[in-house]
């Protein structure tokens, strides 16, 4: 089982970039998935999740209305559109899987099984 994100980058503020997380060796179209984010320094914080395949999507407050999360089950895929990037956005950002049916958890990292390796994304100011 693997989770593999893609998509970070060097942009300036207020550019956009879509992060990508491709899962192999099982299907994830029940799970709910996640991304999260660890600054530099900092402790790692939640960013959105989408709850299995409910259609329910979660956001954390610093991004809300900036980023969009959204799956492509087909592709066993995972996506975070993040648009008015800001410098404080900088960070690693890993997407994350899991088999927990309670709504409430989908903010909480110890709610997911498989972890990516993360993918670096630079706002410049």
């Amino acid at each position: 089982v693997q989770l593999q994100a893609s998509g970070g980058g060097l942009v300036q503020a207020g550019d956009s970039l879509r992060l990508s997380c491709a899962a192999s060796g099982r299907s994830f179209k029940h799970d709910t998935l996640g991304w999260f984010r660890q600054p530099p320094g900092e402790e790692r914080e939640f960013v959105a999740a989408s709850f299995r395949n409910s259609g329910t999507t979660f956001y954390g407050d610093s991004v809300k209305g900036r980023f969009t999360i959204s799956r492509d089950s087909a592709k066993n895929t995972l996506y975070l559109q993040m648009n008015n990037l800001k410098p404080e956005d900088t960070a690693v950002y890993f997407c994350a899987a899991g088999v927990s049916t309670i709504l409430s958890t989908a903010r909480r990292e110890s709610a997911y099984n498989y972890w990516g390796q993360g993918t670096q994304v630079t706002v410049s100011s």
